[in-house]
């Protein structure tokens, strides 16, 4: 057995029954961990049985007393579990997330063992649900789409998956504050109504805590809109606090045309605490809360200066940061690792809110968005860029991307409003009712996009 040392890689193991929002919860954290620069990897265990079978002819497979199928899960579940062994002790991985149904105590001991032979810190996220709404919905909106039931109709499916829990309940043993005290554990019930947190050993389960006890799968939507043209645009020049240019005036009233005609229920309105944000989100004429972690990263020396200046007088520095964008900080200045850091709270107060229209700047956008697009760190310091490129394809792209957890069709259609171009990139998802849609301006252009909470293919390429 190894010693498990302070920093010691993490398994993080989910428990439940089918239905229960155990992908959807694994996804989630996945992207979590990735975007705050923990190296992190989900290993499915129903992706590795359809990989082996192939075709799912029905909940029989599920029984309890079908040997073969018992004998095709556990191998499945020993190849993720090799899966797991190479990735956290072979190619650096911090944390895996083990996504099986593990309802019994002897699966969850042998992986908690397997866990100590191989020096890993075991935590495990149990989810309980009894609302029959929250499982209908979970099984209409994900299931049904599912590889699985590609050539069954929806009550068929139904019929089929529901026997198919079934299959599971008679062994099911959840975790218990008495037989399972000596396990890191936290159990969240009816997808986040109430929670049950024992031994949180690390700054690691600490923070995989804090952010299960805030998520939730309300149907929302959540904007992200860069600030309207400012004066220091006009000129090439980064940072400052300028206001609005003319032009940057015009596309605020653009905005609050387009806000108003969503009719968005009780929609709040977030700005940095710099002009341009400011003056664009009064354009709205509806009341705005100002973060300061919104603020632009903050370039240092080379505040309000363009590149050609900078390239000029710090040569030695915009060569290093052309080498790594993304931890490279400018001289009494921030990194984009600095500044994704500086955003966790705001991620966090997004996950707890339900509509909500964030006006703030360029490198805030690409941390946000890198987030909601499942980026790791050190990916996504050029994004606004490669949707730019994208854009100059088309004047008019309205892109609307349905995402489930299984497919990601694509549809392209064409948007103008006013003198503006709208681009619309659109994922919605099909796992439990969430998404998020943002809005993203480009000075002039303006970019919307409805994405999933969960992994997404990126429509553009690295």
């Amino acid at each position: 057995m190894q010693v498990c040392m302070t920093n010691c890689p993490t398994l993080i193991v989910m428990v439940g029954l089918p239905a229960r929002g155990k992908t959807y919860i694994s996804k989630k954290l996945t992207r979590y961990l990735n975007w705050i620069g923990v190296p992190t990897k989900e290993f499915n265990v129903g992706q590795y049985r359809r990989d082996l079978v192939k075709k799912y002819k029905s909940f029989e497979f599920f029984l309890p007393d079908n040997e073969e199928g018992l004998k095709i899960r556990k191998q499945c579940a020993l190849a993720a579990l090799n899966d797991v062994r190479q990735y956290l002790s072979e190619e650096n991985g911090h944390v895996a997330v083990f996504d099986a149904t593990n309802t019994t105590r002897e699966r969850r001991e042998t992986i908690y063992k397997f866990g100590e032979e191989n020096g890993y810190k075991t935590f495990f996220v149990e989810s309980v649900c009894v609302d029959p709404e929250v499982i209908a919905a979970n099984i209409v909106q994900v299931k049904l789409g599912s590889p699985d039931y590609v050539d069954c109709s929806n009550d068929e499916a139904t019929e089929d998956f529901m026997k198919r829990i079934e299959c599971y309940k008679n062994s099911y043993e959840t975790l218990d504050e008495n037989l399972d005290k000596d396990l890191s554990y936290i159990k969240i019930m009816d997808v986040g109504r109430s929670y049950l947190v024992n031994r949180v050993m690390d700054h690691i389960q600490s923070r995989i805590v804090y952010y299960l006890m805030n998520i939730h799968v309300t149907p929302r939507s959540i904007y992200l809109c860069r600030h309207g043209e400012s004066e220091l645009n006009l000129k090439g020049r980064i940072g400052g606090d300028p206001g609005l240019s003319v032009r940057g005036k015009e596309f605020a009233k653009s905005l609050a045309q387009f806000i108003n005609e969503q009719n968005i229920k009780d929609l709040k309105v977030w700005t940095s605490q710099m002009k341009r944000t400011i003056q664009t989100a009064e354009a709205l004429g509806v009341p705005y809360e100002q973060w300061k972690v919104l603020n632009e990263i903050d370039a240092g020396v080379c505040e309000e200066m363009t590149y050609e200046e900078i390239q000029e007088n710090y040569p030695l520095e915009f060569a290093l940061r052309d080498q790594d964008k993304y931890r490279y900080r400018y001289p009494k200045g921030e990194s984009y690792e600095d500044l994704v850091q500086r955003l966790e709270p705001v991620i966090m107060e997004l996950e707890r809110q339900e509509n909500v229209l964030v006006i703030c700047h360029q490198a805030v956008m690409r941390c946000l968005l890198a987030y909601f697009l499942d980026k790791p760190a050190g990916k996504f310091s050029f994004m606004c860029y490669q949707w730019s490129a994208l854009l100059r394809q088309s004047e008019n792209l309205l892109i609307k991307v349905q995402s489930s957890d299984f497919s990601c069709p694509l549809m392209i259609q064409e948007l103008v409003l006013g003198k503006y171009v709208f681009s619309y990139l659109i994922y919605s998802c099909d796992l439990m009712g969430d998404f998020t849609e943002l809005l993203l301006t480009w000075n002039a252009v303006v970019f919307v996009f409805l994405l999933c909470f969960n992994s997404i293919s990126v429509v553009c390429k690295e």
